[in-house]
């Protein structure tokens, strides 16, 4: 009676850890799916308003991965219990314990962002991406295999009927261990293969990224070439030239809402016009001639990383207004990305602020067209969805603009964390 009573309980522990590998599989798929679409352009186009729902969905589905996690922690001391004497597989809990906990924690330092501040946030994305690269392949192998291997029970270390079998007939461990083992097993050689195959599908990519995260400079990606093709190039202030920032310090991830435009002297110009008593239009020609100041400031996306003491050049926004001549029933500055489809606006107490600028040029060296040149706008104060890329237009207009991400379920409010609202 007492045996089967223990037969009982063990068929039912190992159900328990049965069901929380299951959910963690499903659970780590769908992170790691809807991870990558959210960090891809080309889903970011496609998506549209839909990315936000499905940003919504991956940070839903990391704090529901907290649910197996407490669940196993409550049946961890009679887990632990029963890996006495098995080192690996210890270690193969800790690591993937570690492993969870680390993306929970990074990715609500990331959910939170506008708590913790930019730093926090961009450590956090780091931490997060790493435990991704590392851990991506390790949890999701550990999840599926271990689902299979605690539904086998002469393979686990829980095995209910068979560890009472097994006490009453010790030859039968006496036999195993006795028979020849064959030189690899079925399952050793899948393990193998899998491990190769990530390390080669995987490697060589993390390698790029820690190079860009980190700042090797053995490991630096060259620049993309800049596709704009606009003559004369703009002639360098003497602060851009070296930059007093001393260069920037980060990566810039490139995210876009359609395919990457790229311009000639044919067909860029830029406008300012709406409410205004004098229209402005130049060409390139034009537009390089006009008189620059240089800012230094850091740059923060909304999605977590940051670049630092970037060395900007352009034309202060406000003066650009100054020129125009703003007339008294405008309320907003709207503006228009050359890539036909992006827009976005401040209010024009926003747009009179005095970092606020109209940039040309980048550390020094024109604004490649990946990095939103041949002019961009610089909100230093704000987060960069409104720092429009490949700024051709301005307009004032009455009332007030929705812009594309705010259409899709952005805040107004860009203000980054500690910032004068205005």
């Amino acid at each position: 009676m007492a045996n089967k009573a223990l037969a009982r309980i063990r068929k039912g522990y190992g159900k328990k850890l049965v069901t929380i590998h299951a959910w963690n599989a499903w659970l780590v798929l769908f992170l790691a799916v809807s991870g990558l679409m959210l960090l891809g352009a080309f889903w970011r186009e496609w998506l549209g308003e839909g990315r936000v729902w499905l940003k919504w969905g991956h940070i839903l589905a990391g704090l529901a991965l907290l649910v197996p996690v407490a669940y196993y922690l409550l049946l961890a001391a009679k887990h632990w219990k029963r890996l006495n004497g098995k080192p690996g597989q210890k270690a193969n809990v800790i690591t993937v314990l570690a492993l969870l906990l680390g993306w929970i924690v990074s990715g609500v330092v990331l959910w939170l962002f506008k708590v913790f501040g930019p730093r926090a946030a961009n450590a956090a994305l780091l931490a997060h991406d790493l435990f991704t690269w590392i851990g991506l392949p390790i949890i999701i192998y550990h999840s599926l295999t271990r689902t299979r291997w605690l539904k086998e029970p002469d393979k686990r270390s829980i095995r209910p009927e068979q560890d009472i079998k097994d006490a009453a007939l010790p030859e039968k461990a006496e036999k195993a261990v006795s028979s020849p083992q064959p030189l690899y097993t079925r399952r050793g050689f899948l393990k193998a293969a899998v491990g190769a195959g990530l390390a080669v599908t995987l490697g060589p990519t993390f390698v790029r990224w820690m190079g860009r995260s980190l700042q090797l400079p053995s490991s630096e990606v060259p620049a993309a070439a800049n596709a704009n093709h606009l003559l004369p190039d703009p002639v360098p202030l003497p602060q851009s030239s070296p930059p007093i920032g001393g260069g920037a310090e980060g990566h810039f991830r490139v995210y876009t809402v359609t395919d990457i435009p790229s311009f000639d002297n044919s067909n860029w110009s830029f406008t300012v016009d709406g409410l205004v008593d004098n229209k402005l239009n130049w060409n390139w020609e034009q537009f390089v001639n006009l008189p620059r100041e240089v800012q230094v400031s850091d740059f923060h996306c909304i999605t977590g990383w940051s670049v630092y003491k970037n060395t900007w050049e352009g034309l202060p926004l406000a003066k650009l207004l100054d020129m125009a001549s703003v007339q008294n029933g405008a309320a907003s500055v709207k503006f228009y990305s050359g890539d036909g489809v992006y827009t976005d606006s401040l209010t024009l107490e926003q747009a009179r602020m005095d970092d606020v600028l109209v940039a040309v040029m980048h550390d020094g060296k024109p604004i490649t067209n990946e990095l939103g040149g041949p002019v961009r706008l610089i909100v230093p104060q704000m987060y960069a969805y409104k720092s429009v890329k490949w700024l051709n237009r301005i307009e004032l207009i009455e009332g007030e603009h929705v812009g594309y991400w705010e259409q899709r379920g952005y805040n107004t409010d860009a203000w980054l964390p500690g910032k004068t609202k205005i």
